[in-house]
């Protein structure tokens, strides 16, 4: 006797953290428990007929994975879920995510805009790259909205968002923001990793196409590289991205589409751990100001200049920590050495605390002037916090500041 489903809920009735652990299910003949993992590259058919028809669109079945893959899918179903979109496609990075979304959607003549306060390999993509293939390019103050509305004066393609901002956690006002670009003509390009999908919601906020590093808290557990593109703008998926992806390649191996799959099921849990954390080493941290601390930077702080924001925007303030050590460059090293148990490492949202200092590190690819510009000064570091016990890590600090 089979169960009577007829009258059951699916995925449009359940919770965000009920999709996060069922979203994108299919299970095989063998009806596994665990999602399967199909390690193959390509598929094998009845027939040249249905072959021919699952090429030329007739026939709606996988033909080889770097176009799709079932447990890829599933990787891909399960984020569109909690992210609240229509369509995603998944890539072998994050980088590779971001690379792909401006590089369809622009061509010789656009114009980009887009936040000055960038991760150093997004940067290099809109700095270097994008003006090669002659598009014009023009970084603006991200809080400074006055900045937008002069930048949006002149029609542009795209907009490239980072909030909160690697790694000074400055925040741009997404839904003014999008607003300005949707007048000028831009495509709202958000990468949203360090908030994650449980804690910002930028569809919600005016954006166009999300992208996600899945190696960071999607995956979670330093594991597995990925990267994730969404949308709900069904032409852009389908004439741009779509086929960009399909073309060029930047696909997501199926092992990996399966480790972040499963590392999607904990997200909120660890999420919500995580910010517990920060919230305790960040107030830590401002307690010891003028004893080694020059400046702690964490968005729903009361010392933040956009604390405001960050509360309206985001549901929590997230799971890194900035801080400047005293002394600078000297004083960070000595501090980074000193530590015990946090991990010097230029990864984050790792269920291991981990901690660098992004001026030689993440960030030495910038220019000084723009170093200065981003506020990245000698003596700052970057904190990711992780899952352990927040009172050993407090405890880890504070023998390290001395």
């Amino acid at each position: 006797m089979t169960r009577d489903t007829s009258s059951a809920f699916g995925p449009a009735d359940w919770s965000a953290r009920t999709r996060l652990v069922r979203g994108g299910v299919n299970r095989s003949g063998f009806s596994e428990t665990s999602e399967a993992l199909y390690l193959n590259s390509g598929f094998v058919y009845e027939s040249a007929e249905e072959a021919e028809a699952s090429f030329n669109g007739e026939k709606d079945r996988f033909v080889y994975s770097r176009f799709r893959n079932p447990t890829i899918d599933v990787f891909e179903e399960r984020l569109a879920l909690i992210e609240g979109a229509r369509f995603c496609r998944s890539t072998a990075s994050g980088m590779a995510a971001v690379f792909a979304a401006l590089a369809c959607t622009v061509k010789a003549g656009d114009r980009v805009v887009a936040s000055r306060a960038l991760f150093g390999s997004c940067r290099y993509i809109i700095a270097e790259i994008l003006p090669s293939w002659g598009v014009e390019v023009e970084f603006v103050h991200g809080p400074d909205l006055d900045a937008w509305a002069e930048a949006f004066r002149r029609p542009a393609k795209a907009v490239f968002v980072e909030t909160p901002s690697n790694p000074t956690l400055e925040l741009v006002d997404l839904q003014a923001v999008a607003d300005l670009a949707h007048a000028a003509g831009a495509l709202v390009i958000v990468d949203n990793v360090f908030a994650t999908p449980i804690l910002q919601r930028p569809f919600a906020l005016g954006a166009d196409v999300v992208v996600y590093s899945a190696t960071k808290h999607i995956d979670g557990q330093g594991r597995c590289l990925g990267g994730a593109i969404l949308t709900n703008d069904q032409t852009w998926f389908e004439e741009k991205i779509g086929l960009f992806l399909r073309h060029t390649g930047p696909c997501l191996s199926p092992f990996n589409a399966w480790v972040l799959a499963k590392g999607l099921e904990t997200l909120d849990l660890r999420v919500q751990r995580h910010v517990e954390n920060a919230e305790t080493v960040a107030r830590f941290l401002e307690g010891r100001l003028g004893r080694g601390i020059a400046r702690v930077i964490y968005p729903t702080l009361d010392s933040h200049p956009q604390a405001a924001l960050a509360r309206r925007q985001m549901t929590a303030g997230g799971t890194i920590v900035a801080l400047e050590v005293e002394n600078g460059k000297e004083g960070a090293f000595r501090l980074l050495n000193r530590l015990s148990l946090i991990d010097i490492s230029n990864n984050l949202g790792d269920a291991k605390s981990l901690i660098c200092h992004p001026a030689t590190t993440t960030h030495a690819s910038l220019p000084d002037e723009e170093k200065v510009a981003q506020g990245l000064t000698p003596g700052l570091l970057r904190l990711s916090v992780g899952l352990e016990d927040a009172g050993d890590l407090v405890r880890d600090l504070e023998i390290a500041l001395g």
